[in-house]
This record gives structure tokens, C-alpha cells and sequence, in this order.
């Protein structure tokens, strides 16, 4: 079996390695046109803020080490062009300029997402920075060193991230987005208004609810940011203001959503027999709605990639499906969320309520108790769980992983009150904050006179 995979970090990494071990005798051809494979994205704040000093660690792959599982990797080459039913594929060395064609029985897409960049006047100007890969990471560290007023464009995590990492590296530090919220796509207000005022609070300004219209600079240099209600002068921009997903290769020879994400079965196949597609690339089953969603996330990608190899052959192990769960450290808040917030719900059509819980997360009695806030979102009809965040400055992100499960599971929220969780002082109260979250939206209790006989 002659398998061809193009594009390696998450989603690639994962389906190379599995199949490697997997179907041994097969002749495994990965094609990759950056000069290193298996970057974690998601350590890049973490790495431009010097919390990482050491950025091997942010690889958990390389060519030497697919080598020895028999994989053939070739670094440093793009693929141009693929014939889906044809089973071949032109590429192209990027180093010689040489060209040439392969054949393929089995075809793995893996070409993750790229940042989306929009057509602005004055876009082109040096020190405005893209931030997606390891280049890109070392390229914004080289070019910090010199900006005393740094800009980010786009307020989701990596955007989050970022502004956090410049300003405890003593930069004046502006965030704009378009959305008068930041993080709006994964927090409710009850949690953003509380981390926009942290941020403001440590000097970072908030330009929200305008969006950038041009840049403007001398000697071909930024200097000056153009929104629809102001100008912010600046040394470095970065955009973070979305991922599309790199599937012009299969464009008109596979089922895709409207933004390109390639549509797959729950074994990973796309609609075209014998090409498969994991990761940032394709779409994937959002078990809130039962629809089919695009969530570029490097948890989902790796869990795809494994199943594309355990699907290669024949279906074996189908996939469950995504709440989208996800997390962030903001300064000293621990903040997670799973599934649909209220409002993305509502935007979505459907009829909600919510929970919230403000609480100690342990006994008042204990030397110290933080405290807590925990949402949760439900519909109203049915009462099953399709959303919840919680914030605090003591860990309790894996109360969402909790939470997760049940919405896999199509739990009600009633459930949700009385599932069995133990009781140690040290970590909770006698009701978990997930079961008092329960509680308090359970529907009250009819109870009717006696009957006068």
C-alpha cells in the first residue's frame, strides 16, 4: 500500500506516526513545505513571552524520528497539484525548483489552516507579522526586541495570549478587534467583562468594536494603525484574525463547507474513496448542534489523525465528535469553556437557559477558598447540556472536561445535579459546584393538596 501525506504537525504527525505502526509494510511519503514538521502552535504566547526558553520542546516530532518508523519525509516540498480519482499528485522542491509526479493508493490530507489576511492598504509594510508557525514565532521575537508599542489585531486566545506576553515584557500594548467583546466566541459576558477589565487594569488598551481600516509608515516600515473610529501609533502589528483552512488542492473534487473546511464521514474519509482529511484542514461533527462545524483546534486534530489510520484500510473505529472544549490562562485566571455559549446558542436558533454559579470551590472553613464562576447552558425543551465556562484562579479547568462528557453524552442538566462526585475538603464541598449548578435549575416541584374526602 502506497500512502502520500501532505502537510505534518497535528493532525499529520499524529496520522503518520499511528500509521507507521499500524500497516508496517506500507510505503509512506510525507510531503512538507516548511522547513520543520510538528510545531505546537498553541506554546507560541508561551514562547514569545519567555515562559518557554527551550522551543525543541515545542516540536514533538521531526524527520529523523519519522525516518525510523520507514517514513520517507520530504521537507521543503510542495504539492502543486492532486488528481483525487486519478491517485496522483504533482510536487514541486522548493530548494531545486525540480518538479515531478507520485502515485498514491491511499491519500492523507493533512494541510492544517493558514491566517486569514485581509487586502488593506498598507498590509505589505515591514513589522506587520503573521502568527501561525515556528517561523513566525521567531520572527516576532527578533522584531519585539526593537518595539517599545505593539499591536495585535484579533481578540481570541492567541490574540489574548499575545497582549499578555508583550505586556509583562514592558511593551505598550493595544488590542483591536472588530467585536465589541473580546474572546466572544468562547465566553459569555459575565466572564469577558471580568478579564477585559484585568487587561485594562495592566495597561493594555482596548480598541474594540472598530475594525482596521489601513496601516500607514515611513521608509516602508508601520508606524500607525487606521481603525474605523481612531489611529493607534505602533513599532509591530500582529494578525490574529482567523484561520482558513489549505484545501485548494481537493477544490471541486470533494464535499466541502462554504469556507473550503473539507467534509469527512465519522471514519475521516472525505467523499472522494481512497483521500482522507484531518485537522484544521476539514470540518468536523459538533456534537452541540449535530452539524457539521469547522473548530481549528490541535486536540480535535489529533484525535482525527489517529483515526485516519485506525479507518485507513477499512472503517474500524468511528469518530464521537466535538464539544469544542478548550482553555486559557489569563494573568491568575484559570478559564475554560466547552460546547456553545448562551449567545452562540441563540444565534444558532436554539432555545436556551442558563446557570450561573458565583461559590467557594472548597469549604469556607479551609485556610484559603476561591472562588469560582461556572455556567452552564441548556435548552430549555429538552434540559440537555450544550454548553458551560468557568473562571478561577485556582485550577478547576477540568471540571469543563467533565462537563464535555456529558454533552457527548446528551446529558439533561437535571442529571448534571446529582451525578456522583467525592467529597474531600482539601478539593470540594459535600455538593460539587457542578451538582449545585444542577440544583439551582432544577424545575421546582408540584406538589398538590390532599384531596378533601
Amino acid at each position: 500500500m502506497k500512502i502520500a501525506v501532505i502537510g505534518c504537525t497535528h493532525a499529520g504527525t499524529a496520522a503518520i506516526v499511528n500509521t507507521a505502526k499500524l500497516y508496517p509494510d506500507a510505503t509512506i511519503t510525507v510531503y512538507e513545505r516548511n522547513d520543520n514538521i510538528s510545531f505546537l502552535s498553541c506554546g507560541i504566547a508561551l514562547y514569545v513571552g519567555g515562559v518557554v526558553k527551550d522551543p525543541d520542546g515545542l516540536f514533538y516530532s521531526s524527520p529523523n524520528q519519522l525516518a525510523d518508523l520507514g517514513v520517507v519525509t520530504k521537507m521543503l516540498h510542495e504539492v502543486t497539484a492532486v488528481d483525487a480519482k486519478g491517485h496522483t499528485l504533482r510536487a514541486k522542491n522548493l530548494q531545486t525548483g525540480e518538479e515531478f509526479e507520485d502515485t498514491f493508493d491511499k491519500l492523507i490530507m493533512t494541510t492544517g489552516s493558514w491566517p486569514v489576511v485581509p487586502k488593506l492598504e498598507g498590509i505589505e509594510m515591514d513589522n506587520i507579522l503573521l502568527c501561525k508557525n515556528y517561523n513566525h514565532s521567531n520572527t516576532i521575537i527578533e522584531k519585539a526586541k526593537d518595539a517599545k508599542r505593539v499591536t495585535v489585531v484579533g481578540a481570541g486566545y492567541i490574540g489574548v495570549e499575545l497582549v499578555e506576553a508583550f505586556q509583562m515584557n514592558g511593551k505598550e500594548v493595544t488590542l483591536i478587534d472588530s467585536v465589541d467583546r473580546i474572546l466572544n466566541k468562547y465566553l459569555d459576558p459575565e466572564f469577558t467583562d471580568g478579564i477585559e477589565d484585568t487587561l485594562t487594569n495592566k495597561g493594555i488598551k482596548l480598541a474594540l468594536g472598530q475594525t482596521v481600516q489601513k496601516f500607514t509608515g515611513e521608509n516602508g516600515k508601520v508606524t500607525k494603525v487606521i481603525t474605523s473610529k481612531g489611529e493607534f501609533e505602533t513599532d509591530l502589528v500582529i494578525l490574529c484574525i482567523g484561520f482558513r483552512p489549505n484545501t485548494e488542492l481537493l477544490k471541486g473534487q470533494v464535499d466541502m463547507l462554504p469556507n473550503g473546511a473539507i467534509i469527512v464521514d465519522k471514519y475521516m474519509q472525505t467523499s472522494q474513496e481512497d483521500v482522507f482529511a484531518a485537522g484544521d484542514s476539514c470540518a468536523i461533527h459538533y456534537n452541540p448542534t449535530g452539524k457539521a462545524a469547522y473548530i481549528p483546534l490541535a486536540t480535535n486534530a489529533v484525535r482525527m489523525g489517529t483515526l485516519v489510520a485506525r479507518n485507513l484500510v477499512r472503517p474500524t473505529t468511528p469518530y464521537v465528535g466535538t464539544q469544542g472544549t478548550s482553555g486559557i490562562k489569563i494573568y491568575e485566571q484559570n478559564i475554560a469553556g466547552t460546547g456553545m455559549t448562551e449567545m452562540s446558542a441563540k444565534e444558532e436558533g436554539l432555545v436556551v437557559e442558563s446557570v450561573v454559579l458565583e461559590d467557594s470551590y472548597r469549604p469556607e472553613f479551609m485556610p484559603t477558598a476561591e472562588k469560582l464562576l461556572l455556567k452552564v447552558v441548556y435548552e430549555q425543551a429538552t434540559r440537555r447540556i450544550v454548553g458551560a465556562q468557568v473562571m478561577s484562579q485556582v485550577d478547576l479547568t477540568q471540571s469543563i472536561n467533565t462537563i464535555s462528557v456529558c454533552i457527548q453524552n446528551n446529558m439533561t442538566v437535571d442529571e448534571l445535579a446529582f451525578i456522583d462526585f467525592f467529597f474531600q475538603p482539601h478539593y470540594n464541598k459535600p455538593w460539587n459546584f457542578l451538582n449545585t449548578a444542577g440544583l439551582q435549575a432544577l424545575p421546582p416541584v408540584e406538589v398538590k393538596a390532599p384531596a378533601l374526602v
